[in-house]
């Protein structure tokens, strides 16, 4: 465990620099599966929507020290810190320790309160700790023109209150709540930062209630090996318990009042400090949200598949007139403007600050093959086929199966313009093969002969203008000589086996051309925007399982070790990383990244002659002498 240096809190107005900014592995999340916030080792939440995930935020010193806003809770004087969760749970506990006494803090977010709480238990296990707390709520963005009265914040007709403090707070700085109180050993204080409240009571029998109640929830719902028969587990071996830290930190990222799932709990984290390249990810991408449903069955967790697929078809059942988004709001909006929140500095002065997501208008094929490929897997797992969900999975083969042909703007986003992507092609083609072999499968009704027909269609375009003999790879788009990590799961997704040379040239050249210090980007070539960014978490996984399933097992466990050693230290991810200095970059936490992270170990563990209680992936050896299907066999 790490132990973290945290210095006195800031006192008065004085101007903070980009070296104030708390790292971005410094942090932990809670949650309540309806928001969450961002918890520094220096015991500052610094980041946290109210009553959601997508609304506006409350606390956003990450975004922006001076004006954002923050709740802190830490020793008056120089201090170390190391934080930890509790077993198995999303319980957050950071342990200072003071020249005259150790100070435990323990944070949660009840998962059964409406409106959201966020409860800090500050507990001296040894000697005297002298506590401040600043609390400095920034509504609407730190848009919002504040008032604090008492314990009270308010601004329009919001509202928010601190309850607990056994002390009379001052009020000043902008204005900022501080207070400063004593602890000795055995004593404790319970802080309650209620949203859409004026209560300021001391409700201590409360909180452990409520503390009880959410340790429960999440030791009820997290994927546990001794709930297994003696041998059927097999989860991961050796990372057992970081990928199940990671299925804890998908959770989080749920949106229990509709299911949908968030890719990941932030906005405007940049891919490169002090870039352009800062991105609202508080929404639900098919995308992200298929690949995350795999990651979570594997683990156990069959309600999230099952209810993934159906989310989709609500939301979607108003067919837009490209037939399918491929992001949605946590409530299935299709509206999601993109706005610049010109007066936020953002992280060590990234700017732009962005909310909303101009990319939800995109055309990008390969979400047919993703939402496909995951109603494949759950039916595969065991899942039933009802009518109605079976009229909208064809009603998507057809729009994959008519508009093959069109360019679009690509897995990765990208605001140059639409091309002819081969990952969005081998999708459509993912889409069809996973059709026909239901309907052929199941004796369900479908278009099966113009599915089959563009299936080979689509095959024959890829190999031959997605495929570079001279590269002796596949290409990010026909006529470019560009790579694309994402053509790593060609494989995976069974368009070609594992030992074909054209597969092997494409690993080969991604570890030659794409990879640096253990890390893989995305694509190098132009993307219409200024700047880089760092190399890309999910991408990197994506190469550790391609080698795996190669049967190349120890360029595959060299690759996991690194990256399993590149979480921070509650073992979370974000979006991307600095391959140089290790920094974490991006989003954070990042559903990609964690389920990138699951997938990986399982693969390895199955390549290394292990069987996890999961199926093979569909272009696999395994899979192939297990189901005797060759995806695509008719092409």
């Amino acid at each position: 465990m790490r132990a973290v240096v945290v210095a006195p809190g800031r006192k008065g107005s004085a101007p903070f620099s980009s070296s104030d900014y708390t790292p971005i592995a410094d942090y932990g999340v809670i949650g309540n599966l309806r928001t969450t916030a961002l918890i520094s080792t220096a015991g500052s939440l610094d980041w946290c929507c109210l009553p959601d995930l997508d609304s506006p935020s409350v606390f956003a010193a990450i975004l922006d020290r001076a004006r954002g806003g923050r709740f802190r809770v830490a020793p008056a004087g120089p201090a170390t810190s190391t934080q930890a969760y509790l077993p198995a749970t999303n319980i957050l506990q950071t342990t200072f320790r003071a020249a005259g006494g150790t100070l435990a803090v323990t944070d949660f977010m009840p998962l059964e309160n409406a409106p959201p709480e966020v409860h800090r238990v500050l507990a001296c296990s040894a000697g005297e700790v002298d506590v401040e707390v600043e609390w400095s709520p920034r509504f609407d963005y730190a848009r919002a023109r504040m008032e604090i009265r008492g314990a009270v914040a308010r601004a329009g007709g919001l509202r928010m209150a601190l309850a607990g403090l056994p002390v009379t707070p001052e009020i000043r700085d902008g204005p900022t709540l501080y207070a400063h109180f004593h602890l000795s050993a055995g004593k404790s204080v319970v802080l309650v930062s209620r949203f859409d409240s004026e209560d300021v009571r001391d409700d201590s029998e409360h909180s452990r209630r409520a503390y009880e109640k959410t340790r429960d929830g999440w030791l009820a719902w997290v994927h546990r090996c001794d709930r297994a028969a003696p041998g059927e587990c097999g989860i991961a071996g050796r990372w057992h318990d970081q990928v199940v830290r990671s299925g804890l930190a998908l959770k989080l990222l749920t949106y229990a009042h509709t299911g949908a799932l968030a890719a990941a709990a932030t906005t405007s984290l940049p891919e490169r400090i002090g870039g352009v390249r800062n991105w609202d990810y508080r929404f639900t991408w098919i995308r992200d949200a298929a690949f995350t449903v795999q990651a979570l069955f594997s683990l156990g967790h069959h309600r999230e598949a099952f209810g993934f697929l159906e989310w989709a078809r609500r939301v979607t059942k108003d067919s837009q007139p490209f037939g399918l988004q491929i992001m949605y709001g946590l409530r299935g909006e299709t509206e999601l403007p993109e706005t610049v929140l010109g007066h936020l500095e953002g992280y060590r002065g990234s700017r732009p600050v962005r909310i909303g997501n101009g990319a939800a208008k995109q055309r990008q094929l390969d979400v047919y093959g993703e939402l496909m490929g995951a109603a494949f897997e759950v039916l595969r797992w065991g899942a039933t086929m009802d009518a109605e969900l079976w009229r909208f999975l064809a009603a998507v083969t057809d729009l994959a199966a008519a508009r093959w042909q069109e360019p679009d703007h690509g897995i990765w986003e990208v605001r140059g313009g639409p091309r002819q992507f081969v990952y969005s092609k081998v999708m459509v083609w993912v889409a069809l093969d996973r059709a026909i072999h239901l309907a052929q499968r199941f004796g369900l009704p479908g278009n099966v002969a113009a599915w089959q027909r563009a299936r080979i269609a689509v095959r024959a375009a890829i190999l031959h203008q997605g495929y570079d003999e001279r590269l002796g790879a596949f290409v990010q788009s026909f006529g470019s000589r560009a790579l694309d990590a994402a053509n790593l799961l060609i494989p995976m997704l069974g368009f070609l086996p594992f030992d074909d040379p054209r597969v092997q040239g494409t690993i080969d050249r991604t570890l030659e051309r794409l990879t640096e210090h253990g890390v893989v980007y995305r694509y190098l070539s132009d993307d219409g925007l200024p700047g880089g960014e760092g190399a890309f978490g999910l991408a990197t996984f994506w190469l550790v399982d391609a080698l795996a399933l190669s049967g190349r097992t120890e360029e595959s466990r060299a690759l996991l070790e690194g990256m399993a050693g590149r979480a921070n230290h509650l073992g979370l991810y974000a979006e991307e990383f600095d391959p140089r200095s290790g920094a974490l970059l991006g989003n954070f936490p990042q559903a990609f990244t964690h389920t990138g992270f699951i997938n990986a170990a399982i693969y390895l563990e199955r390549a290394l002659g292990k069987r996890p209680p999961v199926p093979a992936p569909m272009g696999s050896q395994q899979h192939r002498a297990e189901s005797g299907h060759e995806p695509g066999a008719a092409a």
